[in-house]
């Protein structure tokens, strides 16, 4: 049932819970000798931390079939999340099953190892197959917006998330000397490690040198001074981790780093800019301190798909064909 982790992925583990036992003294020490702040946000955030880093590493070290399921799980919970932020009416019941039907075959394009079909399945049959339905339903009244938000919500929750788990087929290549057996499982880590502290440094930037706004009318809390913290962090990460978990050159790890501290930051705000134009402030409550999954797996939503064929196109080309 568990899988025996390379020797790399596992000093990194113990790297990212000892930073997350410090950091969780640090805050509780904090809150205990300056009573007069609050600090509740951030222990919720911390209590936070305590489920997802646990949650993440039983998809490292289960079986990948296992791994498979709670990736899974996880775009079941975000298009559910999304769905119930979306007006919907009686009728579209009809269409939104074959939504959730749609998980289950990506993930099993995965568990089989059809490329192709795992490319094409969301953004091509499903975006054919959804308004058939709709249509033979006989509704015109709605069409267009209740069809496009549901083909958007199936991309942006099941089709870019799944990216995540083809990640973990890949195959170890003989170019890394530390890594050669690490293959998928390294990606992985590093593709979560440097969106995760991507998201972080740029709030810390942002809370302690922000002065100027990005994009006021998205998200009034982004600045620049956070997004160009987040980027020259996430790049300095993705060299200093590239020879660690992944056969990445350093020009490749250069620009890695700048392309996740970028699209990082463009999926952050497109899902902000979605809580703006519903009017609301987070997605959901499953998770104190960040809100919903759709808080928490926002900057992946770019961020793996991008990683992903950005791997694939230079270290696996015509593995695919």
């Amino acid at each position: 049932m568990f899988v025996t982790l390379p020797w790399p992925v596992l000093v990194t583990l113990v790297g990212i819970y000892g930073l997350l036992i410090l950091a969780t003294v640090m805050v509780y020490s904090l809150a205990a000798y300056q009573r007069e702040k609050d600090f509740t946000e951030l222990k919720d955030r911390m209590k936070s931390w305590w489920l997802i880093i646990p949650t993440f590493t039983l998809i490292l070290v289960l079986h990948r079939t296992v791994s498979l399921v709670l990736l899974g799980w996880l775009s079941f919970l975000a298009l559910k999340e999304y769905l119930s932020l979306i007006p919907t009416r009686q009728v579209d019941r009809h269409v939104l099953i074959w939504a959730y039907l749609a998980i289950g075959l990506q993930y099993f394009w995965i568990y089989i190892g059809w490329y192709g079909m795992f490319l094409i399945f969301i953004p091509i049959y499903m975006f054919l197959f959804l308004p058939m339905r709709m249509v033979l339903i006989g509704e015109t009244e709605g069409f267009l917006r209740a069809i496009g938000t549901l083909q958007w919500g199936l991309m942006l929750t099941v089709y870019t998330i799944s990216h995540l788990a083809y990640l973990l087929r890949l195959l170890p290549t003989g170019s890394n000397p530390i890594g050669t057996t690490i293959g998928g499982v390294g990606l992985l880590l590093y593709l979560v490690i440097l969106t995760e502290v991507n998201d972080i440094a740029q709030y810390i930037f942002g809370k302690s040198l922000g002065r100027h706004a990005v994009i006021p009318k998205v998200s009034p809390g982004k600045t620049v001074e956070g997004f160009l913290g987040g980027l020259v962090t996430t790049t300095g990460l993705a060299i200093a981790l590239a020879p660690w978990l992944t056969p990445f050159s350093l020009l490749h790890a250069v620009c890695l780093g700048l392309l996740l501290g970028l699209t990082g930051f463009i999926g952050d705000v497109t899902v902000s800019a979605l809580k703006r134009d519903l009017g609301i402030k987070d997605s959901g409550t499953l998770l104190p301190g960040h809100g919903g999954i759709l808080d928490r797996i926002d900057s992946l939503t770019y961020t793996a798909p991008i990683f992903f064929h950005f791997t694939a196109y230079f270290y696996y080309p015509g593995q695919w064909l």
